[in-house]
């Protein structure tokens, strides 16, 4: 058939990659028509509520269930016993180290349900199912439970004392791993050589993650099949449907089914399975009716992983010109009472890949201590270890300044790569293969009126502020290693569908793969559908983490429509009664070369569904599964000012300026939003936010009456900038964006503080969080008693 090209190309233009295209779902949530785990309701389901401990630190000499089980609507109570009969494993650590003397990190058992002891407060001990979830709650408070309370520890540095309460038997001083990258006689060497050696002792704060959409789970179990349903809010669904049937569930992959629907949030913490999910599967199979889960947001507090927390001691060398010698970190992560899927990473591999940023550092030395302690285990929190790693060398950096009398910005200038030597293998053990960090500096500087702060100073003075700024430079190394899928299937009414193995959790990922497919293949943006969160859909994928969904997800799906213009070629070859060699592909149709006889590739797909030779593909759609490219690396530059109200120490941001280089920008709208979305969640643990546990291990910081975080009128509007240097290491030229707003607002912020502090007061280090009570501490120091 012969058909003249598509006149849509003008049209498609603006859609296409690079253009702000806006989020394909919003009018379906904004109708209220999304569907969250919590909207997951099904014929006969009971309600669960958990029993968690009342104690940080304990032996359970008592469990008694008979009055709950007496109570009305109960159906059945969970414990550790009833999870061990059916064959149900501790939940895991999918992180394998080595400590420094040879021995492998210790991972104590996690078990689903408390076992013999507890070891946080809010620890998972019984799960209670009813007919309704009253019913549930109200059988809760009949449990009779006899702990005997023992001492409890929350600092990780405390943790490592002799005689510090012991959280596991087999981990000595409650030492899960002291790991090392680097030589450390070589950095000594360095050190001493050193015309100038800056030293600090950093405390970055624990913080409550708190997505919108609290954690829920409702577990079905067919009988005639054997087969589970897990609805079930989560960051990815294959390797997570592996993780969670094989390794505690001790089933085959193929007898779990999870599906995720729309995920209000999760920032790292929804990334892996939690203790309560297998209890609620055991729950069902044990009734024969499905059980619903919802998490309220006090347990939250108490259960949910939490983010960041650790002291580290750092410190960076020069020499006479100011030239970065060298660089030493010792960091105490606090792992809390066991270790999480990921959480040791963060505090080893992710600060030595990230520490060394943007500069030309010649060695780095990082040691690693991943404690125990008596608090809610830590995980995944955007960054996961690259906010931290960032942090400390842009505080070490304007400290140094400081103390060299020297301009931050010029200490920056001197020390930063230049475009001609990369690329460049990082004293971290990573090539970066793209970047012109110090345009990047400079547009930042410019957009944010660096030269023109004296006179805003002078401003906010005779207003009675104390006005500050902070600068502080990123990079980061972003990607994982897991396999991705990508599948495009083509649909009788003209829809054409994108399978991935990543999942949207609030980005937004149905127009960037849209653009990416739509742009390759002609076809305008309306016409695509994603399917995502469904493991029976799915043959590979890790979901979205570490900023990869572009890079992975993206770089695969457009593999995937240039093999369906493959498939197309041969089968438009067919109709066109031409070779493959000489049909031509462009804006949407298959074109003989040198001719006007063409088909598009919208009728193509409904011709491919008849009877087509065996040597041609059947049909347009196509599959593929692939390694993920190799890790690219955002960085940019964030400029902040800030005012301090002297009588009670506010802290306000008054100007907020950022340029990235993300590289080639598939979505800059969407680019901007997760950047606006990271800045804000830094400012939050900048200057307010802060999980604070007593001395016998209970939570103060329990609700949002005591836990702050930002609100939108807390900020200004941003000065957003890109400098794009399109990355080398795939086919997009993206490098990831999703977590580079809290690698740099940190230290931007912190650095801001610092600027006033040491003007007025001569001493420019405050740890985080910038309360209104801690800095006027800061800034009158003689009202201490």
């Amino acid at each position: 058939m012969v058909n003249p090209r598509l006149e849509a190309g003008p049209v498609f233009e603006k859609f296409a990659v690079g253009q702000p295209v806006s989020r394909l779902e919003d009018p379906m949530l904004l109708r209220g028509d999304g569907v969250y785990t919590d909207d997951v309701s099904l014929d006969g389901q009971a309600y669960a509520f958990v029993f968690r401990s009342p104690y940080a630190h304990g032996v359970i000499h008592k469990l008694d269930l008979s009055n709950a089980y007496k109570a009305p609507g109960v159906l059945t109570i969970l414990t550790v016993a009833d999870l061990e009969d059916v064959g149900v494993n501790p939940l895991f650590c999918r992180t394998d180290k080595v400590s420094r003397d040879g021995m492998p990190m210790i991972k104590p058992d996690r078990p689903c349900l408390a076992k013999d002891k507890v070891r946080y407060r809010g620890e998972a001990i019984a799960l209670v199912v009813a007919e309704t979830l009253a019913d549930a709650k109200d059988a809760s408070e009949l449990i009779n439970l006899e702990i005997e309370v023992l001492p409890a520890v929350t600092d990780a540095r405390d943790a490592l004392k002799d005689g510090a309460p012991q959280l596991h038997d087999e981990a000595k001083n409650n030492r899960a791993l002291d790991w090392e990258f680097g030589d450390e006689a070589e950095a000594e060497q360095i050190f001493a050589k050193a015309a100038h050696v800056t030293t600090m002792t950093i405390r970055n704060n624990r913080v409550a993650i708190s997505p919108i959409e609290p954690r829920a789970a409702v577990g079905e179990f067919d009988a005639d099949t054997g087969r589970y349903t897990l609805h079930v809010s989560t960051q990815g669904v294959f390797g997570y449907t592996t993780e969670m049937a094989e390794r505690v569930l001790g089933i085959s992959r193929e007898n779990l089914h999870v599906v995720t629907n729309r995920v209000g949030g999760s920032f790292g913490m929804k990334s892996a399975p939690y203790p309560e999910y297998a209890p609620i599967l055991v729950a069902a199979r044990r009734l024969g009716r499905p059980v619903k889960w919802c998490d309220e947001r006090s347990d939250s507090f108490l259960s949910d992983q939490h983010g960041r927390d650790g002291w580290a001691d750092v410190s960076i060398a020069f020499d006479e010109d100011a030239q970065i010698t060298g660089a030493k970190v010792v960091s105490y992560g606090n792992s809390g009472a066991y270790l999480s899927a990921v959480g040791p990473h963060m505090f080893t591999n992710n600060v030595q890949r990230n520490f060394p940023s943007v500069y030309r550092l010649p060695m780095l030395y990082a040691r690693s201590h991943a404690v125990f302690t008596n608090t809610t285990p830590i995980g995944a929190f955007r960054g996961a270890g690259r906010p931290e790693s960032v942090y400390y060398m842009e505080r070490l950096i304007d400290t140094a300044a400081r103390e060299l009398d020297i301009d931050s910005v010029e200490l920056r200038r001197r020390n930063i790569l230049e475009p001609t030597e990369i690329p460049y293998m990082a004293a971290g053990g990573l090539e970066y293969d793209s970047g012109d960090f110090p345009a990047v500096l400079d547009s930042a500087l410019t957009r944010a009126d660096w030269d023109g702060f004296e006179g805003r100073r002078k401003a906010s003075e005779k207003k009675g502020f104390l006005r500050g700024r902070g600068i502080a430079t990123y990079l980061e190394a972003t990607g994982a290693p897991a396999r991705e899928m990508g599948r495009i299937r083509f649909e009788e009414d003209g829809t054409v569908v994108m399978v991935t193995g990543s999942l949207d959790y609030g980005q937004g990922h149905a127009a960037p793969f849209a653009q990416i497919v739509g742009s390759t293949l002609g076809i305008p943006i309306d016409r695509f559908r994603l399917i995502q969160g469904d493991s029976d859909e799915l043959i590979a994928g890790q979901g979205s983490g570490g900023s990869k969904t572009m890079i992975s997800g993206g770089t695969i799906m457009l593999h995937t429509a240039q093999k369906v213009i493959e498939n197309g070629r041969q089968i438009a070859a067919h109709v066109l009664e031409a070779a493959p060699v000489d049909i031509e592909f462009d804006a949407g149709q298959f074109t003989v070369v040198g001719t006007d006889r063409s088909v598009s590739i919208s009728e193509l797909a409904t011709q491919a569904k008849g009877e087509l030779p065996p040597d041609v593909p059947q049909k347009l759609d196509a599959e593929i599964t692939e390694n993920p490219p190799p890790s690219a690396f955002p960085n940019g530059c964030h400029i902040t000012e800030i005012e301090i109200d002297p009588d009670t120490g506010t802290v306000r941001v008054d100007r907020y300026t950022i340029v990235d280089d993300f590289g080639n920008l598939i979505n800059p709208m969407l680019v901007e939003g997760q950047v606006h979305g990271g800045i804000t969640q830094g400012y939050g643990q900048a200057v307010m936010e802060d999980i604070l546990y007593d001395t016998e291990g209970q939570l103060i910081t329990g609700s949002f009456m005591d836990y702050a975080m930002p609100r939108a009128a807390d900020l200004p509007s941003f000065e957003f900038g890109s400098h794009p240097v399109p990355a080398k290491t795939n086919p997009l030229g993206a490098k990831g964006c999703g977590e580079a707003g809290c690698s740099g607002s940190l230290p931007s912020i912190m650095n801001a503080v610092a600027d006033v502090l040491a003007r007025e007061t001569g001493c420019g280090h405050l740890d985080m969080p910038a309360t209104p009570e801690r800095v006027w501490r800061a800034l009158h120091p003689v009202a201490e008693e």
